[in-house]
């Protein structure tokens, strides 16, 4: 029988979500592709035990995470029977439903019907009566905006999620989507954008910028930007990674020359940090507390703990800033 760690609380940062009373830990756990049948149980259970017991009380998920679709919801549904009942009070859990689950046309996007059939779905894959934040995962070109955040009221309202949010969506459907949420009563909660130091969309496109504004939380996903701001690439491409493999989500085109060059200068950066390239990019995301909590997956518990210590240090001087972007800009 598991027992949750008596100091689990005693290092881990916590920021609170936009103007809301929910607070995230500055790194959350994104149960994607490591939580599927492919992969031992006892590993994913190990990985869920170390992430709580380091203070991370909060496991993303979303409808079509696996593989296959679906696979990582009941594997945390089985962990949460097994490992956390007692603890779900102390647990943010949250998934979202937007791209392809089933076939058909009532299989994806954002209507009324496929977000609530999705959320009742996940609820029955991960034995839960709720989730705490229920995500629009993409917007919709063809359903209108008004549908797609209703449906995400209608779960607060039916008692099937506590909290709602949207992931992917620029500054301007963000802002429509608050008005919306807001004029129906139920806030927008958090956005969960794509965000790194080699991918700084979300600054410079103007959605740090509006969220502060709206006074909505951020979550930031693929901080390490698929493996590229860990040590493994900086002498090539190793032949057991993610980008030598087959996978849709990080080409070995994109690891070129320059690339690994700039790497290796941000890894001597991080080095007088004291950090791997890894922590350093975690805290980086974290660095102006403009962003609530970073997501970062694991392969096993020591890989989440090395995660979690970069919170140890997430402050920058000027002038660690300034040889990060002159790195970046070169």
């Amino acid at each position: 029988m598991y027992t949750a760690h008596p100091d689990r609380y005693a290092d881990m940062p916590y920021r609170r979500t936009g103007r809301s009373g929910l607070k995230l830990p500055a790194l959350s756990l994104g149960l994607w592709h490591n939580f599927g049948p492919d992969r031992p149980v006892g590993t994913q259970r190990a990985i869920l035990r170390r992430a709580f017991d380091l203070g991370v009380t909060h496991f993303d998920l979303a409808n079509n995470y696996g593989p296959p679709p679906g696979a990582a919801e009941s594997a945390l549904g089985e962990a949460l029977k097994a490992d956390f009942a007692p603890y779900r009070d102390e647990l943010v859990i949250s998934t979202k439903a937007g791209y392809l689950m089933w076939p058909g046309p009532y299989g994806e996007w954002g209507s009324r019907k496929y977000l609530l059939s999705s959320l009742d779905q996940s609820l029955r894959r991960m034995s839960l009566e709720y989730v705490d934040v229920f995500y629009s995962h993409r917007p919709d070109p063809e359903t209108p905006l008004e549908e797609t955040m209703g449906a995400l009221h209608s779960a607060v309202v039916q008692g099937k999620a506590l909290y709602v949010g949207v992931s992917n969506y620029s500054p301007e459907q963000t802002r429509e989507a608050a008005r919306i949420l807001a004029g129906l009563g139920t806030p927008l909660l958090i956005h969960q954008p794509r965000y790194s130091m080699l991918d700084r969309r979300p600054e410079t496109e103007g959605l740090l910028d509006t969220l502060e504004e709206l006074a909505v939380g951020s979550i930031a996903y693929s901080p390490l930007e698929q493996g590229l701001l860990t040590a493994r690439y900086l002498d090539g491409i190793p032949e057991d990674s993610r980008a030598a493999s087959d996978s849709p989500f990080l080409s070995s085109d994109a690891v070129t020359g320059e690339l690994v060059g700039k790497l290796r200068a941000l890894d001597a950066i991080a080095k007088d940090r004291g950090q791997t390239l890894a922590q350093m990019a975690l805290s980086w995301v974290l660095r102006e507390g403009r962003v609530t909590s970073a997501l970062v997956g694991a392969s096993s518990p020591r890989q989440l703990a090395d995660s979690v210590a970069a919170t140890g240090n997430l402050s920058f001087d000027a002038g660690e800033l300034t040889r990060i972007d002159e790195v970046l800009a070169a």
